[in-house]
């Protein structure tokens, strides 16, 4: 597994325990959503209107 392979792209507070992440993996570029709250969590891909996966492809989410 690469070094610092997934960044966090964006990050929102909604409560004590509860926390939502967008986090994008920099090999492939794909988009998740995690969210943690409490002792639980998940996490899934995040989609488009078609239901394919979201691509990022700023500089340096590409090789």
């Amino acid at each position: 597994m690469a070094k610092d392979r997934f960044d966090i792209k964006e990050r929102e507070g909604m409560g004590l325990a509860t926390h939502a992440y967008v986090i994008v993996d920099k090999e492939t570029g794909v988009n998740y959503l995690y969210v943690h709250c409490g002792y639980g969590g998940g996490l899934t891909p995040l989609l488009d209107k078609e239901g394919k996966p979201i691509i990022s492809k700023p500089e340096g989410y590409q090789k």
